[in-house]
């Protein structure tokens, strides 16, 4: 789970901050005014302070938060002075704009605040479209505005370069002032309350907030253009109201709600991506009208608010179509504020013990949760304070956090009160008594803690009354009593009991079910089960698996000498007829699996089904399965079972059953003796499902002239889900989501020991498209002509899919967003998300022309799939690239090198990755001119990188003194082509562009380790992965099956050799559907045949015993080619 941040300001105007991964507050020091508010979202935190200013706190990150700007210089030709800046009158400025309508010198260009500073001085761009351009920079064109070339010709009149400098933002971890004013000047009176979010609104740009603030004469502003290259926003605007608010509430989508003066509450409608202001204002009436609103709180889905009396309310019926609501419920319990957080979970300050608490019990099917719970935690300064005191009363004491007590539990007596001990007071925390009612009381409260007696308070737990089933949840459930241990110290006394004003969770990345998986609340588990620690635990596990183990050898020794024993399971499934009528069949089946006298086990699965009255069956044998892979299919749980030689024919059995597939896959590693943990060596692929598999390489994998046919490795599933895996021989490995979390491989937990296996979470979305033509009369409707494709489908068109009949991916998959219009689409779009083209199909461009009759919008949906397996996550960089560096067989490397690519186009080096730490501690960023897409590191610490603008960069002088290296080299690319994946071997670069051709980098020598040219090796390729050993494959597309083309198959490079690095042909293993594989991992050499030469008795000879294998080389030992289909058409 990320960490994250609940922050809370107390009622003296501390600003605190408790992380997810902490155990106590921790206090802003650099907060040099006291603040009354703040609200938080997951990358920063906006407050008031009391002199009535805006500040911004902006969390630190390893990658800065850093904005390019950049002029372009225009010339023009003249027969006297060549190129120079003596343009025409009707020209563009000489320095201008990419559009030339703006004049731009250098000399304009200032930091927007202090907060800014420069990376360095102004430089040319010598990349043009992915092509490093002549010296200068300068690209030409026959007049403005043209295309542009890199090459100079005869006609070339104007030329142009472009001119960037970078600024950083630096004022991360402190607050930082926001100038008060708007577009005509400061504003007119000072501020009272502020609200974050509507980051769900659209994804560009990249981090947009919506902010709204309150000023003290009702007023309500917005401020504009905040998103992640400007955290600061631009400027204030006014939004007109229908009355005077007091306090407003923006959600993380389009929910924003205000309180009037009067109590009431109005609510923002027609919020969209172009208008994040929205429309208009609706009136809500007060849930009671005889006590009005004083603050409301919005999330997702969620409307909470309180009343002048402090009652709780929550509002039901909210949703992106009604943003208004059906009706109030009232809740139990009294409030100061509410405020609702990330996953719409609740938290709260009391109005009797000014204490923080969250709603127990929030989900999605029950957002409006089951109780309050108190969050007592400790204060760093109030640790500090007691520490010395409890080690001179001669025992250690604890600081304890009350998670809550059982209603059906007597309350604990409360301590003997004195009566000369004053009580401690509350101050009335308003915008205007603020700073009088701090003074005044924190005098208070110093003459208090002289003579105040140390209490615990009693806590008081609210309940649901409107929901039946909360008193029997609370006797059993999570409301159980428990009392925490966070540290060493003094409990809190009465007078001790931080007081709380604000409290805001709009970065708490916290839901229901990992609320009590906190570290500040994981140690108190282990008091709660006898104290036995992780350790003894798995100690006491080992201890009896041992003695089950030693028990069932030697009762089975005894028996050795009976047959083989054996047992039969039978059942039901269904089964996909694969001719026609194709179809679901439901058919018997019976798996019977026997075990010999030494142990070893086999099986054979049996298919029984009826065909034109006639009892058939199918059979397959356990020991021949080579992979069982679970299919994508939204309403059955589907899977396919490959053999050698149904993998040749892209043939599979598909089966349809709930449970089987888990007791397949064991009978199939029992059957070859496969067990425990994938290897180091091991090859990992995954599914374009995302499921992932491993096989364990034998030492002939590698050989030649005969090396193991791919389509006999056995590939086993491993627990998760993720976009790409990727490994080296050491035994990391690393691996990326579709929701773009990095996650990290714990080892193998499965069977007896779960230790190592952990919750895990993706996110993909699903797409369909909106498909119009365009005719003389009505202009765009959805009316196409009869050949045309259907008018809701998918990306191809041939198939319909409208939002009513879409679903998720598989049943494991559950909606968690409505449908949207996605705006980054590649080719761009115009305002309402459309793309233009001649014709169905054909290329699209985001603005209309007149010859465009057709268009479409990509409308998207978000899924979310929770699983488990040996993954922890990574926080808290969103990576869409990995690679880890290249090692032999017995290497040792301290630390290991891993690269990455964040999801915005950073390049990352990970730092402190060992084998003990394989999770690194810190990233470190390497700075680039534009965003990259693909990274590889290889042997001799060789790093490529590919940019999103298809061209190809080195990272020169990387070692271990210096990982991140000093600068990039630009590589050209292949003519008119544009780079996708780079893959980096020991003495091998391998690359595959846009089209789907695998390129072969020549002329790699240690002394000019960029190489000199490119050579094609074939098409149709998907990915390419090239190992220690310099071995290559592949996922290739249109791969010949029996039936049709195969997409996604895993392919062989045959013949690789140190003289023949680029190999002969291709074997081609399992598939389709596979969208990722990795063997980096697998250092392992093949051992060496005697072959005096190449004759018929070859074949004969290979039985002979291997000669003792030759010392140590890091490349196999290559001696002839095989001849082998090729895979894709080389």
């Amino acid at each position: 789970m990320s960490v994250s941040l609940l922050w809370a300001v107390d009622v003296y105007g501390r600003v605190y901050s408790l992380s997810t991964g902490g155990q106590q507050w921790e206090q802003c020091q650099d907060a040099v005014l006291e603040f009354k508010r703040v609200t938080a979202v997951q990358q920063c935190c906006w407050g008031i302070a009391c002199d009535h200013h805006i500040y911004l706190n902006v969390h630190s990150s390893d990658v800065p938060i850093r904005y390019q700007e950049e002029t372009y210089e225009n010339q023009r030709w003249n027969p006297k002075d060549n190129f120079s800046d003596h343009l025409l009158p009707s020209d563009r400025w000489h320095w201008s704009d990419i559009t030339g309508l703006e004049h731009q010198p250098l000399d304009s260009f200032l930091l927007p605040s202090t907060n800014w500073e420069w990376e360095g001085d102004w430089y040319i761009d010598e990349n043009f479209g992915g092509e490093p351009t002549e010296k200068g920079g300068w690209t030409y064109a026959l007049d403005f505005p043209a295309t542009y070339i890199k090459d100079k010709k005869w006609n070339s009149c104007v030329r142009r370069r472009r001119w960037i400098r970078y600024r950083r933002y630096k004022a991360t971890d402190t607050w930082a002032k926001i100038p008060s004013e708007g577009h005509s000047g400061p504003l007119p009176d000072p501020f009272n309350d502020i609200s974050c979010g509507g980051w769900e609104i659209s994804e560009e740009p990249r981090g947009r907030l919506s902010l709204w603030a309150v000023s003290l004469q009702g007023k309500v502003w917005f401020r504009e253009g905040i998103h992640h290259h400007s955290p600061e926003g631009e400027g204030w605007e006014e939004v007109s109201l229908p009355g005077e608010v007091v306090q407003i509430s923006c959600g993380p989508g389009d929910l924003v709600w205000a309180v009037l003066w009067e109590g009431q509450l109005i609510v923002r409608e027609g919020i969209t991506r172009d208008c994040p202001q929205g429309l208009c204002w609706v009136v809500v009436d007060s849930p009671n009208p005889e006590a009005g609103a004083i603050h409301v709180a919005v999330g997702d889905n969620v409307v909470w608010a309180v009343t002048k009396d402090n009652k709780v309310w929550f509002r039901r019926g909210i949703n992106s179509h009604n943003p208004c609501g059906s009706g109030w419920i009232g809740m139990v319990g009294e409030m100061v504020m509410v405020n609702v957080g990330l996953n719409d979970q609740v938290w709260g300050i009391s109005c009797v013990d000014r204490a923080v608490y969250f709603r127990q019990g929030v989900t999605s099917s029950e957002l409006s949760g089951k109780a309050w719970k108190a969050v007592n935690v400790p204060r760093d300064g109030d640790i500090r304070s007691h520490s010395s005191a409890s080690i001179s009363k001669g025992g250690p004491q604890r600081a304890v956090l009350e998670v809550g007590t059982c209603p059906s539990s007597p309350p604990p007596e409360p301590p003997p009160i004195d009566p000369d001990v004053p009580k401690p007071r509350i101050p009335k925390v308003t915008s205007d008594s603020f700073i009088s009612e701090m003074l005044s009381d924190r005098q208070v409260k110093q003459e208090a803690a002289t003579t105040a007696s140390p209490s615990i308070p009693e806590e008081e737990v609210w309940s649901n009354v409107d929901l039946e089933e909360t008193q029997t949840h609370l006797a059993v459930g999570l409301s159980s009593v428990a009392t925490y241990t966070l540290c060493q110290g003094e409990p809190y006394g009465a007078d001790e009991h931080p007081l709380w004003a604000w409290v805001s969770g709009g970065g708490c990345g916290v839901n229901f079910w990992t609320l009590l998986s906190l570290p500040a609340l994981a140690s108190s588990v282990q008091s709660m089960s006898l104290s036995i620690s992780p350790a003894q635990t798995a100690a006491w596990r080992k201890q009896i698996f041992e003695q089950l183990s030693e028990r069932s050898k030697r009762e089975m020794d005894h028996f050795k000498h009976y047959e083989q024993s054996v047992w039969v399971k039978k059942g039901a499934m269904q089964w996909w007829r694969d001719w026609k009528p194709h179809k679901w069949v439901d058919v018997r089946f019976a798996l019977e699996q026997f075990s010999g006298p030494e142990g070893n086990q086999d099986g054979i699965l049996f298919l029984y089904y009826n065909f034109n009255e006639e009892k058939k069956y199918l059979h397959a044998f356990i020991n021949e399965v080579t992979i069982l892979v679970p299919v994508l299919n939204d309403s059955k749980h589907t899977f396919a079972i490959y053999t050698a030689e149904r993998t040749k024919q892209r043939w599979p059995i598909r089966l349809a059953a709930a449970t089987e597939l888990a007791l397949l896959s064991v009978s199939c590693c029992d059957s070859r003796g496969i067990q425990g943990p994938p290897s180091k060596q091991a090859i990992w692929s995954v599914t374009c499902k995302g499921d992932i598999f491993v096989c364990e390489p034998s030492p002939s994998l590698e050989a030649c002239p005969y090396p193991t046919p791919c389509d006999q490795m056995f590939w086993r599933q491993v627990g998760g889900h993720l976009r790409l895996v990727e490994c080296n021989s050491l035994g990391v490995v690393w691996g990326v989501g579709y929701d773009h979390t990095a996650w990290v491989y714990t080892g193998y937990g499965g069977g007896f020991f779960q230790d190592n296996i952990f919750t895990q979470t993706d996110v993909k979305c699903v797409y369909i498209y909106e498909n119009q033509r365009w005719n003389p009369v009505t202009g765009y409707t959805n009316r196409g002509l009869p050949t045309d494709r259907y008018m809701w489908s998918d990306a191809t068109g041939l198939q319909e899919c409208t939002k009513a009949n879409a679903k998720p991916p598989s049943p494991h998959w559950t909606w968690v967003a409505d449908w949207t219009i996605d705006y980054g689409i590649s080719g761009g779009t115009d305002r309402e998300g459309w793309q233009y083209a001649a014709d169905f199909p054909r290329s699209y461009h985001g603005h209309k022309t007149l010859k465009d009759f057709v268009r479409r919008r990509r409308w998207a949906r978000k899924c979310k799939l929770t699983t488990t397996g040996p993954w922890q996550e990574v926080p808290p960089i969103p990576l869409s690239d990995v690679t880890i560096v290249l090692c032999g067989a017995q290497s040792s490397v301290e630390p290991i090198p891993l690269w990455a690519i964040s999801n915005k186009g950073d390049v990352l080096c990970r730092l402190g990755v060992t084998l003990l730490t394989p999770a690194g501690t810190s990233w470190l960023h390497v700075g680039t001119d534009q965003p990259f897409k693909s990274i590889s590191i290889g042997g001799a610490n060789q790093v490529w990188a590919i940019a999103r603008d298809g061209s190809a960069f080195y990272r020169g002088s990387v070692s271990s003194e210096s990982p991140a290296g000093d600068c990039w080299y630009h590589i050209p690319c292949p003519e008119r082509q544009k780079l996708q994946q780079v893959s980096v071997g020991r003495t091998s670069v391998y690359t595959v562009d846009q089209n789907g051709n695998l390129w072969f980098r020549q002329g790699l020598t240690p002394s000019y380790p960029q190489g000199s040219s490119w050579e094609h090796i074939c098409n149709n390729v998907r990915k390419v992965s090239v190992g220690p050993l310099d071995q290559v494959w592949i996922i290739a597309d249109k791969v010949q099956g029996s039936h049709s083309l195969s997409c996604g198959t895993v392919c062989h490079r045959l013949g690789v050799q140190p003289m023949e690095p680029k190999g002969q042909s291709w074997d081609y293993g399992i598939g389709g559907g596979w969208d990722h594989i990795t063997v980096r991992g697998n250092s392992i050499e093949a051992p060496r045949v005697r072959m005096p030469s190449l004759t018929p008795s070859l074949t004969s000879s290979l039985t002979d015993p291997l000669r003792p294998p030759p010392p140590r080389s890091l490349l196999p030992v290559m001696i002839t080619e095989m001849e082998n289909g090729n895979a894709v058409r080389c």
